[in-house]
């Protein structure tokens, strides 16, 4: 799913404009990014949780040269799958 077919499916189930839809889901993701940059953790209910996480500096190779290399230490995230969701995808009808 697209962004532009999210904005059509929030919008048709919200009952609001497509504007609307789009604000909303910007909204969103400017809130999950603002909160994942100061470190905080975020869970939805139903969907999952993110966390942020330091990666630790450590050292690669380059595969064509074999030529050792570091890699700098970095935050990425984690994003746990809620129970609900899982157990929601593996329901049969």
């Amino acid at each position: 799913m697209t962004k532009n077919e999210l904005i059509d499916h929030m919008a048709i189930n919200a009952g609001i404009s497509r504007k609307s839809a789009n604000k909303a889901l910007e909204a969103l993701t400017d809130s999950i990014r603002f909160s994942l940059k100061k470190g905080e953790r975020i869970s939805l209910k139903g969907l999952g949780s993110w966390t942020v996480y330091k990666r630790a500096a450590r050292t690669g190779r380059n595969p064509r040269t074999n030529e050792s290399l570091n890699i700098l230490s970095k935050n990425t995230i984690k994003f746990k799958v809620s129970p609900q969701l899982i157990n929601y995808l593996n329901h049969k009808k």
